[in-house]
Parts: structure tokens; sequence; C-alpha cells
């Protein structure tokens, strides 16, 4: 009975202790004053500070244990903030508000433009599309003429009409017309983008009922063939060319000559042996044959068609190109790569051929979201009005800025935007300030001023609608309060003292030292033989630096470098030989060097020597200030930690990242 009653306590006592047991991420880790770290907190903030959660898991206690030491010092400072009441400082908070603006417009670019953009670039690129269109030209018909006809064309497809008949009949793209209007397989990222976005949103096998505009003219869409993209084959070939060994003509006997080579390849004979006995393609016959990696399109379109069909290992049929007569063996694909290892690329190609259209488009949907207007008469009135005013703080005191500075370009809800104000933007750009005020350049300063002004304007209410923003900027208003903590407690309580910096140097000038240094002319040719001649006629008394100064190749401004100051003489093989050289004057036989042959002559050397105090001044001053910023820094955390009786729980630590 005991027994029983003391099991069943210890279960009881089990039971409440893991109920009462913190969760993993309520752990706390660390105490400051009243307040705590909790295991959630801490590991957030460990694991964006080495880059990312797999990193932080792999790290040791000690790793861990040190951040702790910094975090608690880090939040501890963040509270001084608050007690000084920098969250309530008028010049700290118009700060903040100055970097919501700014971060707030880089944040939008990059979540809705960058973000979506490069994703659904990446999405469309893993289909290809092989797609006809029928091309109706701008340059013989009127804008309106043109779609009408397209329309028209259009209806009668929709009627029953054939599509390919129609593009022999009217389209104006000569080198599809004859094919139907086929310009084989496409990809996003690889044409005009308008052309690409219209095309996968068609239905295999149907024809797009909007006509497109571009600057050729109205396109009219149809997809064939929609599939999964390979971004590039590996594969093998023999060619046999239609000319026999004599260089005449004679396709019937090549032609029997493939096929028998392609017999011998589809009953199992080693095809890489039998490209190196057959294959007229000098490129690849004595690689096996082997063509390496490409991509769709790099080969010509028969030959192209043929080896994106086949199956890893397959061998086609008897492919007939311009070249010949190909039989082709897949050895490979690539599969398509993940987002992540293709995100750098997709960027590039993003900014290249889609990110300024979708620019234009995102700016033009914050204009209206925003209640942008723009005051074209007074932007008309003020072009008559501009002289020879430019871009600089002169501007104040012209005669434009009298009648003109208050004129109001555009307005974003109540906030007018003048002349003035662009003027100012202007001077203040580094691409326009200095430039004259004229039609053009007003319009393209205006243009970027107003974009600004737009996203600025959009970024406005970014704080309160988007949880994401709001933390970056929580963490941007922790970095300007520790920034002017540590401007008031540590950098604007140093003071330079030179005789304390001259003592530094005394004590530690041994790390203060200068490398053996030459000071050298040089006669450099590619040619040995030209410079063996300059060699014999110094031997025959010719003076080194005329020789040097007509006859070296090299460029004067690197022989001005040699001959006016001290080199390094372990950076180059001509100075290690300027430097053994004995008096000033001498020079050294022909030597070789990476580029060619030289001939050195000694003017000045200086063997290693620790620099004197004012060759080391910039350096120890530094150090100086290193020393002395850490000092002000442990003697102000020293200040907080008497405040806030820090408590770290490093034990706590081994339970991080656990859950």
């Amino acid at each position: 009975m005991q027994r029983k009653f003391i099991y069943g306590l210890i279960l009881l006592l089990s039971i409440l202790i893991i109920s009462c047991s913190p969760k993993q991420s309520e752990i706390i880790v660390a105490e400051y004053g009243n307040y705590e770290i909790t295991m959630n907190d801490f590991e957030n903030a460990y694991a964006k500070n080495v880059g990312s959660l797999e990193k932080a898991k792999k790290d040791s206690l000690k790793d861990l244990e040190k951040f702790l030491d910094l975090y608690v010092n880090f939040k501890m400072k963040l509270r001084d903030a608050k007690v000084r009441g920098l969250d309530k400082d008028p010049s700290t908070i118009n700060e903040i508000k100055g970097y919501e603006k700014t971060i707030g417009s880089s944040y939008l670019l990059e979540k809705e433009l960058y973000e979506k953009g490069v994703r659904d670039l990446y999405d469309k690129r893993s289909e290809e599309l092989r797609v006809s269109h029928l091309l109706i030209r701008t340059d013989t018909l009127t804008d309106e003429e043109a779609k009408q006809k397209a329309l028209d064309i259009i209806k009668r497809v929709q009627n029953g009409a054939k599509f390919e008949d129609e593009v022999r009949k009217y389209s104006d793209d000569r080198f599809s017309k004859d094919k139907g209007g086929d310009i084989y397989y496409i990809t996003a990222g690889s044409i005009i983008p308008s052309f690409e976005d219209l095309a996968y949103e068609t239905p295999v096998g149907s024809v797009n009922p909007t006509p497109l505009k571009t600057k050729y003219g109205y396109h009219i869409i149809k997809v064939t063939d929609r599939r999964k993209r390979i971004p590039q084959v590996r594969a093998s070939h023999i060619l046999i060319r239609r000319e026999n060994a004599e260089g005449k003509a004679d396709e019937k006997s090549r032609l029997e000559l493939a096929k028998e080579v392609l017999e011998k390849a589809k009953a199992g004979e080693d095809f890489g042996k039998l490209a190196t006995e057959y294959s007229e393609d000098p490129g690849s016959k004595n690689k096996k044959g082997d063509l390496g990696y490409f991509s769709r399109r790099q080969m010509v379109q028969p030959f192209d068609e043929a080896v994106f069909n086949l199956k890893v290992g397959e061998i086609s049929d008897i492919v007939e190109t311009k070249f010949g007569f190909h039989i082709i063996k897949l050895t490979d694909k690539k599969e398509y790569p993940s987002f992540d290892k293709e995100r750098k690329t997709l960027r590039d190609l993003y900014e290249k051929t889609r990110k300024k259209r979708d620019y234009e488009k995102l700016i033009e949907k914050y204009s209206n979201d925003i209640n942008l207007v723009m005051h074209d008469e007074n932007l008309k009135g003020l072009t008559t009005a501009l002289d020879s005013t430019i871009l600089r703080e002169q501007y104040f005191e012209s005669e434009l800025n009298k009648t003109q500075g208050s004129t109001t370009l555009f307005t974003i809800g109540n906030v007018k935007y003048t002349l003035d104000s662009l003027i100012t933007y202007g001077i203040n750009d580094v691409n326009s300030k200095g430039k004259v005020l004229t039609e053009k350049v007003l319009k393209n300063l205006l243009k970027k001023y107003k974009e600004e002004k737009i996203l600025e304007a959009k970024a406005g209410s970014l704080i309160n609608t988007d949880p994401e923003f709001a933390k970056l900027m929580n963490e941007y208003k922790n970095v300007i309060y520790i920034f002017k903590l540590q401007e008031k407690e540590v950098w604007n309580k140093m003071k330079l003292d030179s005789a304390a910096i001259y003592a530094l140097y005394e004590k530690t000038k041994d790390n203060y030292k200068l490398p053996d240094r030459v000071q050298f002319n040089e006669i450099f040719s590619k040619s040995d033989s030209l410079i063996n001649s300059y060699y014999t006629m110094l031997q025959n008394g010719a003076d080194f630096d005329s020789i040097a100064t007509k006859y070296s190749e090299r460029r004067r401004s690197v022989l001005k470098n040699f001959k006016s100051k001290l080199n390094k003489v372990g950076y180059s093989v001509i100075a290690k030989a300027a430097f053994e050289l004995e008096n000033a004057g001498d020079y050294s036989e022909v030597m070789k060097n990476e580029n060619g042959w030289s001939i050195v002559k000694l003017i000045k050397k200086e063997p290693a020597r620790l620099k004197t105090f004012e060759e080391a001044r910039a350096e120890v001053t530094s150090a100086y200030q290193d020393i002395e910023s850490s000092e002000l820094e442990n003697a102000y955390i020293s200040r907080l930690k008497k405040i806030y009786h820090p408590k770290l729980f490093y034990e706590e630590l081994d339970k991080a990242y656990k859950n």
C-alpha cells in the first residue's frame, strides 16, 4: 500500500513538473533589471546575426555564450535609450521618419517589383512554348487600320478559317510566313516580354483573341505546344557530309553510309568508337562525337528538334540538316534548377528584359493609389520661361527662382511640389548638378523626382499595414538609438592626446615596419633580340635613361612609378633584381619576366626598417582610438551593469534550437 502511494506521488509530481515546465521558446536565458530575454528572442536574434537558422544550429555552445553576452549588452543599451527619452526626441523621430520613406521605397520595389517579377519569370521559364504568329506591320497602314485588319483575321479564324492559311496570305513577317507563322520554341526572357506574356496566357492549339501591339506592328499569336523546359542537354553525334572524300556531292551513297553507321549504333556498337571512325565533324570527332551541353535553339532547328525529343541513352534516326546527315545520341539532360540556385541569374535577366516595363506599370498604379495630380499647364508655361539657369545653389538668386520658383508641378494629396523643390532635388543629385536647365533636363529630372515622391508617399502607410516592414523599421530604430548612445558615451568623449599617441608608438613601434624598397628604371621589351641589342648599346656606353625613354615598351605611367618612388621589393622579379644591385647607377643583365625581357638600373634602395613616428602617425592614431573607444565602451557597459544587474543563464543555451 505504501509503495503504491509512493509510485502515485512520483507520477503526480512528474505530471506537475511537466505541466509547469515552460515551453522551450519561453525558457529564460537572461535577466536585466525587471526585464527578461527568452529563448525564442535569443534564437531569432542569433539566427539573424549568423545569416540563417541552418548556420545557427551548427554553431557551438561557446559561440552562443559569446553572443548572449553581446545581446544582453545590446538590450541594456536599448533600455537606456528609452530611459533617456531618445524615442521621444524630435530630431530622432524626424530622422526615423526620413528612414521610413527611403527604406520604405526600397522595400516596396524589392517586394512588389523584384520579388514578384523574378518569381514570375522563374515560373514561366519552367516551361517552353512553341509559338506561331501573324504580323500586320504599321509602316504601310495606320495604327487603327492595322489593328482592325488583325481583329478581322482573328474573327475569321474563330469562325473556322485555318490560321496557317491566313498567315500565308496576310503576314508581313517574311521569315515565318512560309512556315505557317512558326517561330519555334520560346521561353520567358528570350524575346519581347509583352509577346511572351500573351503567349503564356494562350492555351495550346488556340489563337489569342487579343492582337498585340509592338514596335513592329500587330501580332496575332497562336501556341502550338507547351512542355516542361529542359534547360540544357548533352549529346554526341556522328556527321556524314553529303560530299565524298573528293569533295563532290554524292548524296545517295553518303546517305547509305549514314544508314550503315546507324544500323551499327542501333545494334549496340560503341557510339564513341563509331564517331571517331566515321564522323566528319572535326570539332567533335576526336571527342567521340561529344558536343557538350547546349540549350534550346543553339543548334540548327532539325537537329535541335530531334535531340530535345530523345530520352537519355536513346539514338535518333538519321537527321538531315544543311551540314549533312546526323546520327544523334542523347547522353544527359539537366533538370530545371531550384529558385534559390537561379535567383541571381534570374534577377540579372529580369533587370535586362522586364524590370523597366514592370517599374513603369507599378509607378502608374501607385500614382492612382496616392492621388497624384500633374499640373501640365504650369509645366508648359514654365518651359517657355527657361533661360540658361544652371542646377547650382545660385539658382535661388536667379530671375527664374523669383518668377517661377513657387510654380506647382504636381501634387500628392494635399502636398504641393514646386519648381524650387525640384531644383533642390536636382542640386543634390550627382547626375544632375551643374547641368543647364533645358527643357529636356527639366522633364527628365521631373520624372525622376516625381517617381521618388510617389514611392515615398506609397511607403508612408507601410508602417501600419505591413507587419514585416514594421519589424524592419523597429530594427532600424534600435540601430539609430544605439548609434546615438555610442555617439554620446564613446565617440564624443574621445580625445586625441598627442603625448599618449607618441607613448603608444614607443611601446608598439615594432608593429610599424617598412619592407625592403627600391627605386629603379627599366628597359623592357617583348622581343629577346631587341632587349639584347639594347644591352649591347649599354655596354658600348649608351645612356640607360635615354634608351629607356626612347625604346622601353612599358607604359609611361608604370615607368614613372618605378622611377619616382620607392617600391616594395617583394612585389615583382624586376624590383627584386634592382634591389640586388650594389650601387646607384648599376644595371642588371637581361632577365626574363612574365611578359618579356627587362634590364633594370638601380636609382636608390632602402633596406627594411621601422617607421618613424611621423610615418606611422595615422596607423598609431587609429590604434589609439580603438583602445580609447574600447575603454569608454567598457566603462559604459559597467555603468549599465550596476543599474540592471544582469544575470546570464548559460546552462540553458544547450537547449537552443532543439525543438
